[in-house]
């Protein structure tokens, strides 16, 4: 169980990453909500037959949209958005930081 959390807080974390690099001068409350936004969206279409469908066309969609909907995934990509807004708002608060 501590592995599964661990992998939804590094997936979060990842997107949040992603999103940063595409928007380099968003907010980090923007950052933060457009990933976890991303994150709870993929989640919740694990409900649907959408990502299995999407998996079974190609396989490495799996790797990126899950399966199975689990709820505690949605406390950890909160928690690992959480560390990289953090962390994206003490590098952009410090002087001399760009």
């Amino acid at each position: 169980m501590t592995a599964d959390l661990a992998g939804g807080a590094l997936y979060a974390a990842l997107v949040q990453l992603l999103v940063l690099l595409a928007a380099p001068r968003a907010r980090p409350r923007a950052a933060a909500a457009w990933s976890l936004g991303a994150c709870v969206a993929v989640e919740l279409a694990q409900l649907t037959a959408v990502p299995a469908h999407l998996a079974a066309a190609w396989p490495p969609a799996a790797y990126v949209l899950g399966s199975t909907f689990v709820a505690t995934d949605l406390l950890a990509y909160a928690g690992g958005v959480a560390v990289v807004t953090a962390a994206d708002a003490l590098a952009h608060g410090r002087p001399g930081v760009t």
